[in-house]
C-alpha cells in the first residue's frame, strides 16, 4: 500500500482474498469541492463533529457507554474528509483482522478456553467461600 498517493490499495481480507480499498482524499460531493471557501468550510464543519463524537467517545470510556465504538465513528466521520484519518483506520482495520486471525487459531483459542475455565473455577471458589462464612446478606451489612 502505497500512503502516499491517491491510488487504491490492497489489503488482505480474513478469508484470505485480497480487495482494492478506496482512493485516499476528500469524499465531498464535487460542487463543494470545486468552491474552495466552500470545501474549506465544509473540511471545518466536518472536523468539529467528528471532534465531538470522539470527545464524546473519550468521556464514556471511564463512564457506561461504547466509547471505543464511537471514537472509531469520529475517526470514521474524519475519514470522509481527511487523509490521516483514512490512513489511521486501514491501520486499525488491518490490526483487527490480524488480530481476529490470531484469535481464532485453535491452538489460541483453547488457551483461552483453559484461561477462562480457570478464572471461572477461582470466581466460583471465591463466592462459595464467602457464602460459606456470610451467607446470603451484602458486604456493607456485614456485622463483625
Amino acid at each position: 500500500m502505497n500512503t502516499g498517493s491517491d491510488e487504491p490499495g490492497e489489503v488482505a481480507t480474513a478469508d484470505g482474498e485480497t480487495k482494492t480499498e478506496g482512493p485516499l482524499g476528500s469524499r465531498a460531493p464535487e460542487f463543494i469541492k470545486a468552491r474552495r471557501a466552500l470545501h474549506l468550510s465544509w473540511q471545518v464543519g466536518v472536523f468539529v463533529v467528528g471532534l465531538a463524537v470522539v470527545v464524546a467517545g473519550v468521556i464514556m470510556l471511564p463512564l457506561p457507554g461504547p466509547g471505543w465504538l464511537v471514537i472509531f465513528g469520529g475517526m470514521a466521520i474524519w475519514a470522509t474528509e481527511f487523509v490521516w484519518a483514512q490512513l489511521v483506520l486501514r491501520w486499525t482495520k488491518r490490526k483487527v483482522t490480524e488480530a481476529t486471525q490470531r484469535a481464532l487459531d485453535p491452538k489460541v483459542r483453547r488457551r483461552n478456553i483453559i484461561l477462562t475455565s480457570v478464572g471461572l473455577v477461582i470466581v466460583g471458589a471465591l463466592g462459595g467461600v464467602y457464602l460459606w462464612k456470610f451467607g446470603v446478606q451484602m458486604p456493607w451489612n456485614i456485622q463483625e
